[in-house]
């Protein structure tokens, strides 16, 4: 379909989806999360983001209000997009929760003999899983030429891939050709690792999967991509002493032992295993993000939206990453204004979707739609 396809954002948090798609050259009209300041922060960014913002609950919002609200009419096209909440399918979803792999880990450190507990078999209880239906209903009812589904990888685990498989087969009963994509961000060009899985869906054609465009270095040239993007080049523009924020300053019970991990290292820094003469830990005793420190020479590792006080990925020069640092790890364009305090801004910049993996993603979308006069009718749910 030709660019401008109308576009609503469900679950728009930050607005990661909608740049991107606005970016791929479709008309962003609306924007709906249920927190009030991820929308502050989106109404703050009119020269980015255009359209109508909505802070409120989707299950409150029929598909009829979703087109009022974007000011769209019956027969006008529109692509959905959206990314249910992904903590009910993350890997905390599944961390033991009576503390036994902590006293495990406690254990092994002290050099005390411990059985590995067993794996969960069963997510926490979360009512946010049903969003996803909520999403795919928003969908159907209003009669969406085509849609973006956005979640962690996670969502794949067999606890988990039935409520996908759910969306998926639903889709194809109401005449939708779906495309499921596992993409890691920085093989679109996103200085950062970041594996995602997206549903494409359209009425009119099967999505294209999009193509990497960047490899490991050791072997772009060779395949015909582009070497990773690193994060040096990334977070240069931010070094200045303009940009410092107070919370960066990383104090406490660890702070001297960050000052040692090399760049690209982590608290194995401080184990026999990596040549430490007085170490602390062993080696696997440890979330492997403990004390982690970016390597300005490589992509990030995966920034969290609520990381703990030792959490990484820290700065190489042993500081916390600035607000603006780590949405330039999320390729938000420079300038891009978050609301709330830090502890806010964080969430909503590790929530969101990386804006040029979303660019890819609802182009190919955009690009399976095949409007005219005549747009195909959906099917009875």
């Amino acid at each position: 379909m030709a660019s401008q396809t109308p576009v609503i954002d469900l679950f728009a948090g930050a607005g990661g989806l909608s740049l991107g798609a606005a970016e791929a050259g479709c008309d962003v009209r609306l924007s709906v999360d249920n927190d009030e300041v991820s929308c502050r922060t989106v109404e703050a960014n009119p020269e980015f983001l255009g359209g109508a913002v909505e802070c409120a609950d989707v299950t409150g919002l029929s598909g009829a209000d979703l087109r009022r609200l974007a000011g769209l009419e019956a027969s006008d096209p529109l692509l959905v997009v959206g990314g249910a909440p992904c903590q009910p399918f993350s890997k905390a979803a599944y961390w033991v929760e009576a503390g036994e792999e902590a006293a495990y880990r406690r254990a092994r450190a002290a050099g005390s003999e411990a059985e590995k507990p067993p794996p969960p078999e069963f997510p926490r209880p979360d009512d946010r899983r049903t969003l996803v239906e909520e999403f795919w209903r928003l969908v159907r009812e209003s009669d969406a030429d085509g849609f973006v589904f956005e979640n962690v990888r996670s969502i794949t685990h067999p606890r988990n891939k039935p409520v996908l498989e759910a969306l998926e087969r639903a889709a194809r009963a109401n005449g939708y050709k779906v495309t499921f994509v596992s993409a890691n961000a920085v093989e679109h060009g996103v200085p950062q690792r970041r594996q995602r899985v997206f549903l494409l869906g359209s009425r009119h054609r099967k999505p294209e999967e999009p193509e990497a465009t960047h490899a490991a270095p050791a072997v772009a040239e060779e395949i015909g991509k582009l070497p990773f993007e690193v994060v040096g080049p990334a977070l240069a523009p931010y070094a200045g002493k303009e940009f410092s924020e107070p919370e960066e300053v990383v104090e406490g019970r660890w702070a001297e032992h960050l000052k040692t991990v090399p760049p690209g290292g982590n608290y194995k820094a401080h184990t026999a295993w990596g040549g430490h003469p007085n170490p602390t830990w062993e080696t696997e005793t440890r979330y492997w993000n403990f004390l982690l420190k970016l390597d300005p020479q490589l992509p990030s590792w995966t920034v969290n939206a609520s990381p703990g006080p030792w959490t990484g990925p820290f700065h190489w020069e042993t500081r916390r990453l600035r607000t603006p640092e780590l949405a330039a790890l999320q390729t938000f364009p420079g300038g891009y204004e978050f609301k709330g305090t830090r502890r806010e801004r964080v969430r909503q910049i590790g929530n969101a979707v990386p804006v040029l993996l979303a660019k890819r993603m609802v182009e190919a979308a955009a690009a399976a739609l095949e409007v005219g006069e005549k747009r195909p009718m959906l099917a009875a749910a």
